[in-house]
This record gives structure tokens, sequence and C-alpha cells, in this order.
């Protein structure tokens, strides 16, 4: 194989990065239990927000990262969950036993008027 026909095939698998948001996220509100939690485990709630408006889903299943992915393009409602814990715990943990760690859920409402950081108890 030639140098010039690596070099082609490098550049079909380069995958293009953005830095602009997917979506508008509103006005940016959070419920009185995620802010404490987001406060106990010392994770940003700005970091999640910009994962969040970014395309990281965070720990949904595939279905739903489907789902969203849909939404952003149909102008539907989106989801993100997010794990407050280090990476190598949620690694660790059996994915059907991941709703017992902390947990913050991100939605963006259909016509991007709000985002709200919310526990999944106060949905």
């Amino acid at each position: 194989m030639s140098a010039n026909s690596s070099q082609t095939q490098a550049a079909r698998r380069m995958t293009l990065m953005s830095n602009a948001p997917r979506f508008a996220l509103g006005q940016m509100v959070a419920t009185p239990g995620a802010l404490e939690l987001l406060e106990q485990t010392g994770f940003s709630a700005l970091a999640l927000i910009s994962r969040h408006v970014h395309g990281d889903w965070g720990d949904c299943c595939a279905e739903d990262k489907a789902t969203n992915e849909l939404s952003v393009r149909q102008g539907m409602r989106v989801m993100s969950v997010y794990r407050l814990v280090d990476a190598q715990r949620l690694q660790q943990t059996p994915q059907d036993k991941r709703s017992s760690l902390p947990t913050i859920w991100i939605i963006t409402e259909a016509d991007r008027s709000v985002t709200t950081l919310l526990l999944p108890e106060d949905y």
C-alpha cells in the first residue's frame, strides 16, 4: 500500500469535532435536590450541561441515545443521565445497579424554552 493510499484511508476515518452546541438550552434551572447533590459530590453543573448540549448523553441506554439523536434533529425533548461518581466506579457498577448511584437528569424541553437539572425522584 502506498503512503498516499494510507493517507487517503486515514482521511476517510477522521471525525469532525465541533464546540458548537447541538441545540438551544433556553433558561437553565435546577431543583433544590439537584443543587444539593452537585454540592455534595463536587460535580460541576456547567460541565454536565456542556456534555448535554454537545451530545454526550451520559449513562443512557443505546435506545435512549438514539431517541436523543432523533430529538435533536426533530426538535423534541432531550434527556441525559449522569451518574455522579468517578469513571472507575461507574464501570465497576453493573448496568442494572447503576440507578442506585447518585444521579442527575438533565432535560431540555421540546420547545427549547428551558433546561432542567433534577434528581430522578424530582420528576
